[in-house]
């Protein structure tokens, strides 16, 4: 085997190595942030967020679901309905079983006003990231009433 041969099997080799152990590291990272969280083994967090989010607290949502908005004095529960599965308006979407990842995605589009309501827009305008990703680790954890549409005329 030549020197060269040798030396670029050696680096391949160094470099699966490295990556095994960062990833054994970030695994053993994640284990440890899990045993010191208690919400966490409970149930209380959701998972990491696509949203770029930090982990959502579902009792935390719960509250600011109920909670009265200052844009326009409502609350996610007076027009989407208990658990977010009876909404007030048949245009208005149940939000209870729907993806966390999703609903973040679509209050941050709110917030930022890349997505346009008039009431969702204002209302979403003053949350923080921890709001949002409370708010879908709520919503994210109801019951489900969501159904395939593919069909349906």
């Amino acid at each position: 085997m030549s020197k060269a041969t040798h030396a670029t099997r050696l680096s391949v080799v160094l470099l699966a190595a490295f990556a095994v152990a960062a990833c054994s590291q970030s695994q053993v990272e994640s284990a440890d942030k899990s045993a010191a969280d208690p919400g966490h083994a409970s149930g209380e967090h959701s998972a990491s967020s696509s949203a770029g989010l930090p982990q959502g607290r579902a009792a935390a949502g719960e509250h600011l679901a109920n909670a009265k908005g200052k844009a326009t004095g409502q609350s996610c529960i007076d027009c989407h309905g208990a658990d977010g599965n009876q909404p007030i308006d048949p245009t208005y979407p149940r939000l209870g079983g729907q993806y966390g990842d999703y609903l973040a995605h679509a209050l941050q589009a709110y917030r930022s006003g890349n997505r346009d309501h008039m009431l969702m827009t204002p209302q979403a305008a003053s949350l923080s990231d921890q709001d949002i990703a409370d708010l879908a680790a709520y919503f994210g954890s109801r019951p489900s009433q969501l159904r395939d549409l593919h069909g349906v005329n």
